[in-house]
C-alpha cells in the first residue's frame, strides 16, 4: 500500500489534537521521571463497643423557665430607607411605577374635566337679583327657604317652539308655578308648599290682587317680596325655570313617565293623553303640568305640579342618567338655558335642592290652607287663606318642627 511519498521523501509528523503545540526554545523532551511520594498502607483499627448508659444514668441539662412575652420593638428602616417602604430602600419595579403614573394622569383628566364643566355650568347659569334688603324684611330662621318659579315668557322662544308646545302668542311675564321649598337643618322632613297663584294677598305698592300679578308687575324681586311678607319666612334662594327650558330638559332625560288615572285632553295645553302609566316628552309633559282640567282645576294642577317635578328630578338625579353621555350630556347643555337663579345664588346650592326634590316619600307636600274665595273688584275671583291654618304651618317651617296634621293640604285619595 502506498504511503503517498516520493522517492527521496522523509516522512512527516501526523496530527495529534492531543499533543501539545511545540514552544520556542523547546527541545521537545518530556520532563524526567519523578516517582510519587510512598502513601502509608491503611492499618485497620480494632472495633470496640461502647457500653450504653441508662437513661436515667444520663446528666440532664437543667431546664429553662419559659421566658414573659414581650412585644417586639418597631422595626425601624436602615438609612436611606422610607418609612413604610418593604426591602431594601430600592426603587420599586418599574411596573408598579408606571401603574402609578398612569393611575394619576387618569385622576389628573377626571379632575380636570369636572372643574372645568364646573366652571362652564357656574358662569352659564342666567341670574337675577331676586332677593333684595328692604325695611321690615323678615329675620333668618331655621332652615334654608327655596322660591321654586315656572315662568310663561315666551320672550326666548321661537315661532316653532311656540307651536310645538301649544304656549300662544301671549306677551308679558307671567307664572303658573308658585312653590316654596324648605329643608330643615334636622332630622324633619323638607316641606314643598304649593302657593296658589289666585291666592289673594296684598302686593307692596300696588295693593290687593292675586299672587302671580307681582310677578307680572315687578317680576321676581316684588314676587318674592312678596311672598316674604305674606308667610313671614325669609327666602334664601331663588331659581326660575321657563317654558322652553322645562320641555328641553325632560327631553334631555329622555322623558318621565306618569301615571294618569282618568284620559286628559286639553287643545289649550296641546294634550290628548290616554288613561295609564307613560313616559311625557317635553311639549307633553308642559301641557300636562300647565292644564287646569280637572274637578278641582288649579289645585288639581298643582298637584300635578308637585309629582311631576319630583319624578323629573329623581330621574335627572339617578344613576342612570349621570352614568349615561347621552342623558348626561344633553342634560347639562341645557340646564343653563332653562335655570334662571339669584345673583347671590351658586352652583353647589343646586344640588341640595335637587336631593330634596326628589325624596320621594321623604318629602312632605302641601298646598297652603284656604278657606274659599272671594271676588274682589278689578281682580275677580281669589283665593284666600285659612290664616290660623297657614299660620301653623310657616311658624312651622320657621322652626323647623313638625307640620301639624291640620296644617296640612293633602292630595284626594
Amino acid at each position: 500500500m502506498s504511503s503517498g511519498m516520493g522517492p527521496g521523501q522523509q516522512p512527516g509528523r501526523r496530527y495529534n489534537p492531543t499533543r501539545k503545540m511545540e514552544q520556542p526554545g523547546s527541545d521537545n523532551r518530556p520532563p524526567p521521571y519523578r516517582p510519587e511520594p510512598s502513601v502509608p498502607q491503611y492499618q485497620p483499627t480494632s472495633y470496640q463497643p461502647q457500653q450504653r448508659q441508662n437513661r436515667a444514668d444520663r446528666p440532664q441539662p437543667p431546664r429553662q423557665q419559659p421566658r414573659a412575652y414581650q412585644p417586639e420593638p418597631p422595626r425601624t428602616p436602615p438609612p436611606g430607607q422610607p418609612p413604610g417602604q418593604k426591602g431594601f430602600g430600592g426603587p420599586p419595579p418599574r411596573r408598579r411605577r408606571r401603574k402609578g403614573r398612569i393611575a394619576l394622569i387618569a385622576l389628573a383628566v377626571v379632575v380636570a374635566l369636572f372643574a372645568g364643566l364646573w366652571v362652564y355650568l357656574e358662569t352659564a347659569l342666567n341670574r337675577v337679583e331676586a332677593l333684595t334688603d328692604y325695611e321690615g324684611r323678615p329675620a333668618a330662621g331655621a332652615g334654608t327657604n327655596w322660591l321654586i318659579v315656572g315662568s310663561d315668557s315666551r320672550e326666548e322662544l321661537s315661532a316653532e317652539d311656540e307651536a310645538r308646545l301649544a304656549t300662544g302668542d301671549a306677551k308679558g311675564k307671567r307664572t303658573d308655578t308658585i312653590m316654596l321649598m324648605h329643608i330643615p337643618d334636622n332630622s324633619t322632613k323638607p316641606t314643598l308648599v304649593s302657593l296658589l297663584r289666585d291666592s289673594l294677598v296684598d302686593i307692596p305698592g300696588k295693593g290687593q290682587n292675586k299672587l302671580n300679578a307681582a310677578f307680572a308687575f315687578g317680576g321676581a324681586p316684588l314676587l318674592a317680596k312678596t311672598v316674604e311678607l305674606e308667610t313671614g319666612l325669609r327666602l334664601d334662594h331663588y331659581v326660575e325655570i321657563g317654558f322652553g327650558g322645562f320641555a328641553n330638559v325632560v327631553d334631555a332625560v329622555g322623558g318621565v313617565e306618569m301615571c294618569l288615572p282618568a284620559p286628559m285632553e286639553d287643545p289649550l295645553a296641546g294634550i290628548n293623553l290616554p288613561a295609564g302609566c307613560q313616559e311625557l316628552d317635553g311639549a307633553n309633559a308642559l301641557g300636562y303640568v300647565r292644564t287646569r282640567k280637572g274637578p278641582r282645576a288649579d289645585l288639581d294642577r298643582v298637584i300635578r305640579q308637585r309629582e311631576f317635578i319630583g319624578a323629573l328630578t329623581d330621574k335627572a338625579t339617578s344613576l342612570g342618567t349621570l352614568v349615561n353621555p347621552f342623558r348626561v350630556i344633553p342634560l347639562l347643555s341645557s340646564a343653563p338655558a332653562a335655570v334662571t337663579i339669584d345673583e347671590g345664588d351658586h352652583l353647589h346650592n343646586l344640588p341640595s335642592l335637587a336631593f330634596a326634590m326628589g325624596a320621594g316619600d321623604g318629602l312632605l307636600t302641601t298646598t297652603v290652607p284656604f278657606g274659599g274665595s272671594k271676588s274682589v273688584k278689578g281682580v275677580g275671583s281669589a283665593i284666600v287663606w285659612d290664616e290660623a291654618k297657614a299660620g301653623k304651618l310657616f311658624t312651622a317651617l320657621r322652626t323647623d318642627a313638625e307640620v301639624p296634621p291640620d296644617a296640612i293640604v293633602a292630595p284626594p285619595k
